[in-house]
């Protein structure tokens, strides 16, 4: 039977332009405007900057964009400062097959390369979906213990996706993707104990940043055991791996990439699911609310349930505080909804206390089921699943809405034509450069 490893770089050398369909094009079209406003709206937080400061002082051939600088960078150098930026609102673009965010480690990789190698925007299209579609088939192979184990699936899964969409930019043979494969294995890293800290987004930018060695170094001539992604003492068994059957089914037919969900809450994902539900709740006096009950899957615990946080990093892992944000009128949208006086506010800090958390095997772990007691002894549920279709055309506005309210809308309207094409990499590419001084701070 032909190894994991085989068929995945199969899949990225072998793919002809004309085999990826046109549905997981459009997708790719809103990911990539999410990508890029949320990098522009995070380009000055403080991961951003300590970051890019470093790489900067550090130079190196100028051959990539740097997002919101003027100055470029080696790719592998801009693919680590974008891919952290990218990820440091964690306000992008999820995808719950494996519980990764496919987008910052695989996009700042493919956009350093094919700005480097002078691609087109075709290419550059279906390097980006050969290396988004790898990130969640090799996050499935890992499958759940990895993640509960406390691995970072943006930062490992994300690394091998990284590493094929930069070898398909560099035309590597089937057998060199391979290697590329199994040296990223010996790099891909992050851990879940960076959550609420600039870790998570670090952990973004190191997976782009390792896709984009391995490939080059293989380019190269580097030899490397191209079965250390699955062999004995490989990525996986020494990773918690549990080499689920069934991860690479219709590998190059199906595009499960296009079952990414973006986000519409500037907080952790797994709090999507409540917080939509609560909204069909319709409003409420917050006076009026005793108690606030929320049943979500048990693994979200250990990643959004701080029951206290005192920052605005911590809020957007907190199911305990945006439910009191929503209730008491805040914008979950907003970024500056998060801040650290928020957290402070006795009001929020009054709710909080009557909000209960439990974990329950039978909800799903895209939903949430949200139960709100009023005095009086009215009681109000609802129930939100994220994996719940959303055609095409909602997905489109709502993802654009959200660019407009993060940069503008003149600078979301442009930025819409150079997802899709218009300008090809060097526009876009020009765009990520010096849109941020134009966007709102």
């Amino acid at each position: 039977m032909t190894s994991l490893t085989d068929r995945l770089a199969g899949f990225a050398a072998q793919t002809a332009p004309a085999d990826i369909p046109g549905s997981a094009r459009a997708v790719l079209r809103l990911s990539l405007l999410d990508w890029a406003a949320v990098a522009i709206a995070g380009r000055e937080e403080p991961v951003s900057r300590i970051t890019r400061s470093m790489l900067l002082a550090e130079a190196g051939t100028p051959r990539a964009s740097v997002i919101g600088h003027g100055t470029r960078l080696p790719p592998r150098a801009a693919a680590l400062v974008n891919g952290a930026t990218s990820h440091a609102l964690d306000y992008d673009d999820t995808h719950f097959a494996h519980i990764g965010h496919p987008s910052v480690a695989v996009l700042p990789a493919a956009l350093a390369l094919a700005e480097d190698r002078g691609a087109d925007w075709p290419a550059l299209e279906s390097a980006a979906l050969i290396g988004l579609e790898t990130s969640v088939r090799v996050g499935l192979w890992l499958g759940r213990g990895h993640y509960q184990h406390g691995f970072h699936q943006t930062g490992t899964a994300g690394a091998f996706g990284a590493a094929l969409a930069a070898a398909r930019l560099l035309d590597l043979t089937a057998d060199q993707c391979a290697m590329a494969l199994g040296l990223v294995a010996t790099r891909a890293s992050g851990l879940k104990s960076q959550f609420g800290t600039m870790g998570k987004p670090f952990n973004a930018g190191l997976a782009a940043a390792n896709g984009i060695e391995a490939a080059l170094l293989v380019e190269g001539g580097f030899v490397a055991n191209p079965d250390a992604l699955e062999a004995p003492q490989g990525f996986g068994p020494t990773h918690a791996g549990s080499a689920e059957e069934g991860a690479l089914n219709d590998l190059g037919r199906a595009w499960l990439f296009e079952g990414v969900s973006h986000k519409f809450h500037a907080c952790c994902h797994g709090l999507h699911a409540c917080l939509e539900a609560a909204k069909t709740l319709g409003a409420l006096d917050p006076a009026a609310i005793e108690r606030i009950e929320v049943a979500t899957h048990p693994r979200w615990l250990s990643v959004c349930n701080q029951p206290a946080p005192s920052t605005g990093l911590g809020a957007k892992f907190s199911y305990a505080t945006v439910l009191p944000m929503h209730f008491l009128g805040h914008d979950t949208a907003q970024l500056h909804s998060y801040s650290d006086d928020l957290c402070a506010d006795p009001a929020v800090q009054a709710m909080r206390a009557r909000v209960a958390v439990t974990g329950d095997d039978s909800v799903a772990e895209t939903a949430s089921r949200v139960r709100v007691t009023l005095a009086g002894g009215e009681v109000r549920e609802a129930t939100h699943d994220l994996a719940a279709p959303m055609p095409l055309e909602d997905r489109q506005a709502r993802v654009r809405e959200k660019a407009g309210a993060l940069l503008g809308p003149d600078i979301a309207a442009r930025m819409w034509q150079l997802a899709g094409g218009a300008g090809g990499v060097a526009g876009f590419a020009a765009a990520l450069r010096g849109a941020g001084d134009a966007a709102p701070s």
